[in-house]
């Protein structure tokens, strides 16, 4: 497949930058990639209109009433190779970037990042400032992905792979890395590295104390993430959506 026509299949959603196996595992799709990685080979730089300057083959893609996405005007922008499904709502600004997946019905609100190849799922509210990371190098480097019916806090940064899991719940401020351990305080454990985020989890924000005898001394302490439960009704109703808004 050629970049122009992996662009506009992106674009249609008929092919990802991530797969899903059996065992619900996201895995990177290297020819998506490569094939992204060769577009941008391939344009020269160029002017837009407002002063703007890209690859003459990556413009911003533009929506129509048809398309069922509701881009409300002050600076957002969708980079073309990305896809935005109907019922969609992005707030100004925000921007969705080249590989990016953005399910139906999902919220992407003010000074939000949907960063390159990142797969965000059906139903999901990305909150105002959440930075979702991209990842075009290295080649086999998994994106972050956001799973259906899930919840993103204000201000959370997913950087690194992070993958979180259908209907979880992630408070104001979470920060998910490869770094950053989460601690499930419901089931008494701690993540295994690059583990995701479990189905309706409910994570807020925690630290703990620094690991080397100095840092204790000088009373520092570590970010960590928690997991302090999983979603019940009570929850459920708090995080209920206004059809209006849609």
């Amino acid at each position: 497949m050629n970049w122009l026509a992996l662009l506009n299949n992106l674009e249609n959603g008929t092919v990802r930058a991530a797969t899903q196996d059996e065992n619900g595992q996201w895995h990177a799709n290297i020819e998506v990639k490569k094939g992204i990685l060769e577009a941008f080979k391939n344009g020269s730089n160029t002017e837009f209109p407002g002063g703007f300057v890209d690859k003459d083959n990556l413009a911003p893609r533009g929506f129509s009433a048809q398309d069922n996405v509701r881009i409300v005007p002050g600076g957002s922008s969708v980079r073309r190779g990305a896809h935005v499904a109907s019922g969609t709502i992005i707030m100004p600004p925000a921007y969705v970037n080249i590989g990016a997946y953005v399910g139906a019905g999902t919220m992407v609100d003010s000074n939000v990042l949907v960063g390159s190849c990142a797969q965000i799922g059906k139903n999901v509210h990305l909150s105002a400032a959440v930075q979702i990371g991209g990842v075009l190098e290295p080649i086999g480097a998994s994106p972050v992905v956001v799973e259906d019916d899930a919840f993103i806090g204000a201000g959370c940064v997913l950087v690194e792979g992070a993958v979180v899991k259908k209907g979880a719940v992630l408070a104001p401020g979470v920060r998910l890395s490869a770094t950053i351990p989460v601690y499930d305080c419901v089931n008494e454990r701690v993540l295994d590295k690059g583990e995701a985020i479990p189905e309706n989890a409910i994570v807020i924000p925690g630290s703990r104390p620094s690991s080397s005898e100095w840092g204790k001394a000088q009373g520092l302490s570590m970010s960590c993430a928690l997991i302090v439960k999983y979603r019940d009704e009570q929850s459920d109703a708090s995080l209920e959506l206004e059809d209006i808004l849609r």
